[in-house]
């Protein structure tokens, strides 16, 4: 395993020859660690468990078992796109749960944010904890946590899935290859590992998912608003030129209501708030200045496509003083 803190003197990963040099003691540390046991990993298909996935694979092949959870609070089309990417192109050895109604069952009527994050993270590992069940020799279980979410859990800032222990009646232990990382790296070891760009690339994603985009008690109807507007908001910076500029954007439908009119009539409806960063550590986040007629666009797509949305805002807050999640 790597080592667990991050070296005061480490100097960031930029290079090929940096990044070459890191995944070679990582797959010597893999194996150590790991032996001739097997490997649960929690895989996503973001940045980070896809990076993890790639080490773990060209380290310990088969014995590496990957995990695609469908929670029900991905974005729209991305379960596909997981077991595309993973089992029909890389061949890995992948495990496809879908979960949605355990997950939205337990949420239910969960406001706090960070007992949701509480539930999401610890249902998970009981997810994880059924397939390992199933399997024989799991040892261990990889996580794609990386420096910032070490730092924030220490700090207090928030609560994170892939920054603490397992329950005391699981006896795996962590592989965490990318622990010491911050995002950019992350991104640097993915291209010498040979993933392809667009994952590479791919915004961040929280592991809670669209469950901290939908403030308040996830609901179905709401946390459906959150998709479908996200995937307009994806669709339209591909088409402006925006989805390799700015880091990250998404939108967020909070749990209120507010008057507006559709068709001649009232409509009570819910707001879409659009989140779009630029940062290179995730520690500190500026706005992303965006074209007033493309705010437009968006206004009138979202409003007009999305159940149950009335109105469009923007979010011009950077981080500090807010975070870039809002949960």
């Amino acid at each position: 395993m790597s080592e667990g803190r991050r070296p005061d003197d480490m100097v960031r990963i930029t290079t090929p020859e940096q990044a070459d040099a890191f995944i070679e003691h990582q797959y010597a540390a893999i194996r150590e660690q790991v032996g001739d046991k097997k490997v649960l990993l929690a895989l996503s298909g973001g940045v980070d468990s896809s990076v993890v996935a790639a080490l773990l694979i060209k380290a310990i092949g088969k014995q590496l078992i990957c995990v695609h959870v469908n929670h029900g609070l991905l974005r729209k089309g991305e379960p596909e796109q997981v077991i595309d990417v993973f089992r029909n192109q890389m061949r890995a050895n992948l495990v496809y749960v879908d979960a949605t109604d355990r997950f939205l069952e337990r949420l239910a009527g969960v406001t706090d944010p960070e007992q949701k994050r509480m539930i999401i993270g610890g249902e998970f590992i009981n997810v994880f904890s059924d397939e390992a069940r199933k399997l024989k020799n799991i040892e261990f279980l990889a996580q794609g946590t990386i420096w910032p979410d070490i730092l924030e859990s220490e700090r207090g800032i928030k609560a994170h899935h892939n920054a603490g222990g397992l329950p005391e009646d699981m006896h795996f232990e962590l592989v965490e290859p990318i622990r010491i990382l911050f995002k950019d790296e992350v991104r640097v070891i993915g291209e010498r590992l040979g993933l392809p760009k667009s994952m590479v690339y791919r915004q961040p994603f929280p592991g809670p998912g669209l469950g901290v985009r939908c403030p308040g008690a996830i609901t179905r109807d709401r946390l459906e608003a959150v998709r479908e507007s996200d995937a307009i908001l994806r669709e339209e910076f591909e088409k402006n030129g925006l989805a390799g500029k700015v880091w990250q954007y998404f939108t967020v439908v909070p749990d209120f209501k507010s008057t507006g009119i559709k068709d001649g009539a009232r409509a009570f409806e819910w707001p879409v708030i659009i989140r779009a960063v630029n940062t290179t550590d995730a520690m500190t986040a500026e706005v992303e200045d965006i074209p007033f007629n493309l705010m437009k666009r968006l206004v009138e797509r979202i409003t007009t496509e999305v159940k149950g949305v009335n109105r469009v805002l923007y979010d011009f807050t950077p981080k500090p003083t807010g975070t870039i999640e809002y949960e």
